[in-house]
Parts: C-alpha cells; structure tokens; sequence
C-alpha cells in the first residue's frame, strides 16, 4: 500500500533528484475508479496555467481505467507517474489496462471475502454508519 504519506514522498523524493520544483501539490479524494474527479482537474489547469508537468506517485492512484488514462493522454498536459517515469505511451496503455483488471480482481476478492464472513455471522458495515468516502490518490505539479 502507498497511502498518501507515502505517495507524497514518492514525488517529493522524484522532485529532489531531478533539481525539479513543486509548483503546487493537490490531493484528490475520489477513488481512481471514479470518472469525477474534481481535484485532478484542478491540478490538470495549474499545470496548463504554469506550464508544468502533472506527477504523480504511481500511475494506478491517478486511474484504473484505460480510456481515462488514453483520454488525460490526449490533453494539453504531459504527466509523468513516479513508478513509471520513461514509460511510452504504449506502455502506459498496457500499465492502465493491468490496473483496471487488478481493480476488477480486487472486487471480486473483496466480495468473496465479504460474502465469506457474512455467512460466518459477522456483522458488517461501519456500526457508526460512517457513509462517506476517503481515499488517498494526490498528486503534484511540478
């Protein structure tokens, strides 16, 4: 797991060894299942205001779908992912098309799982019926 601590250490150690600088940094908190990503886009216009590149710390916290990826491809706004730095373009295809299967795997774990302790007798869900979202995708522009 390369929670948000994490990832942010990831680009800031990227930025370090490049001589680069962080002109701002954005933590989006939509799942990189989610097509609505509000701080991304946000991140997405600072870069074309300041010319900079989007970086993020691993390509699969930006998204796990492939048209995402192809579509942020077609944009004004180069990205690099800190765990795929010289990736071309073709290999960022393969890289999301394994992210958006690893995701569909993870469901099917989960519910498996889920189902599993369900029929032991464990009582699911959050007993203070927390229902929002938090996850930990964030991003820098550099």
């Amino acid at each position: 797991g390369l929670g948000l601590e994490g990832q942010q250490q990831c680009v800031a150690e990227f930025v370090a060894n490049r001589g680069a600088q962080i002109v701002a940094q954005v933590t989006e908190v939509e799942s990189g299942r989610s097509n609505s990503r509000p701080e991304l886009a946000r991140a997405l216009d600072l870069c074309r205001r300041h010319g900079a590149t989007l970086l993020i710390a691993k390509l699969d916290r930006l998204a796990r779908k492939v048209s995402f990826i192809a579509d942020l491809m077609e944009r004004d706004v180069p990205f690099i992912a800190c765990d795929r730095p010289n990736a071309s373009a073709f290999e960022l295809h393969i890289f999301a098309a394994m992210a958006e299967q690893e995701a569909r795997e993870i469901s099917v774990r989960t519910k498996v799982a889920l189902a599993a302790a369900k029929a032991r007798g464990v009582k699911l869900g959050n007993p203070n019926g927390f229902g929002g979202k938090i996850y930990d995708n964030s991003a820098a522009v550099v």
